[in-house]
């Protein structure tokens, strides 16, 4: 009995515990105050915060340089960790956090039930194969997150800035240049290289509906919990794979933010332990695409622009008047004859 209800209560505390950095506003003024938030649970909701001797990393990215952040800008609320910090000059920053492993050890049930609730699918389909299902675990897990936001008006090249994490999700373009309609490709690495078939889970937060990736239960159905609007509701998860390069491409289909999210699970050979898992997040926002706008304007007045030119590139205004020249002249030499 006792061995039942330990199990469960190390399923509530370590399922679904997903770690992310999150900003309530990814579009942010130079030179500012500003605070980034780390939930411990879901996207939606922190379930504990994160003592600061698990950090082995943070990290803040922009104007080309790379700063680690003193623990005491962290602060803690609501069971809420909160980074606070000024911002520098405009571009796409980076913020990342990377924690210590740590152990926990799960019987059985609790175990698969936690491979099913969290998605690690692949695990839980081995040990069905494998039978392997009656076996306990001691697994040992760490966690990488990282964020991307947007400071002033002016896009720069921080966004594709690896930090080295054990896992970690890195965007081949920048999403602060683009804007919904377009699609974008998020390379996952693991030990610095690519991480092919792996599942991915998307997410998307927009105004009155968050499509959430860390509830699969229910079928999927929309819901609520206690402390939620009604209109916030969580629908089954996007699963994405990446392919052999580690990439996954995905559309744009509205602004908002975009979360992903996995957990890559493996057998473990070190004595006292049966398996490893490295849990990875990246979180950003659409908007309009701050360098789409300033191109499609410029791609706009060229074309409006165009449209008044002829295929030679002179002026119109050019053949009206050589037109009314000739029609003078001719006007005059016929009444001359005359």
């Amino acid at each position: 009995m006792k061995k039942t209800l330990f199990g469960l209560f190390a399923v509530l505390l370590l399922c679904s515990h997903d770690m992310f950095l999150k900003l309530d506003d990814y579009f942010l003024n130079p030179q500012s105050d500003a605070t980034i938030q780390l939930f411990n649970g879901t996207f939606d909701k922190s379930e504990n915060v994160i003592d600061r001797n698990r950090m082995l990393d943070v990290s803040l990215v922009g104007n080309g340089s790379r700063t680690a952040v003193d623990s005491t800008q962290w602060t803690e609320r609501d069971s809420i960790t909160f980074l606070n910090f000024t911002t520098g000059n405009p571009g796409t920053w980076v913020a990342g956090v990377s924690t210590k492993p740590r152990d926990i050890a799960l019987d059985a049930e609790a175990f698969n039930s936690y491979l099913e609730h969290d998605g690690v699918l692949d695990m839980l389909a081995y040990r069905k194969e494998n039978n392997l299902m009656e076996q306990d675990a001691v697994e040992k897990y760490s966690k990488h997150v990282k964020t991307l936001f947007q400071v002033g008006d002016t896009v720069s090249t921080d966004w594709k800035t690896v930090l080295g994490y054990p896992i970690e999700f890195v965007p081949m373009g920048n999403p602060y240049a683009v804007h919904p309609g377009h699609s974008l490709s998020v390379q996952l690495l693991f030990d610095g290289k690519p991480l092919a078939d792996q599942s991915v889970y998307l997410g998307i937060d927009t105004a009155g509906t968050s499509q959430t990736t860390t509830h699969s239960h229910d079928g999927g159905k929309p819901h609520t919990h206690g402390n939620d609007t009604p209109d916030h509701t969580h629908t089954t998860p996007n699963e994405l794979r990446t392919n052999a390069d580690g990439m996954i491409n995905f559309e744009l289909p509205s602004k908002g933010v975009y979360h992903l999210r996995t957990i890559y699970m493996t057998e473990s050979e070190e004595e006292g332990l049966t398996h490893e898992s490295n849990w990875a997040t990246l979180t950003f926002a659409v908007g309009d695409g701050i360098a789409n706008h300033s191109h499609e304007n410029d791609a706009t007045h060229s074309h409006e622009d165009e449209t008044h030119t002829h295929e030679d590139g002179f002026p119109s205004y050019i053949f009206w008047i050589a037109s009314i020249l000739v029609l003078g002249i001719l006007f005059f030499v016929f009444t001359r004859k005359k």
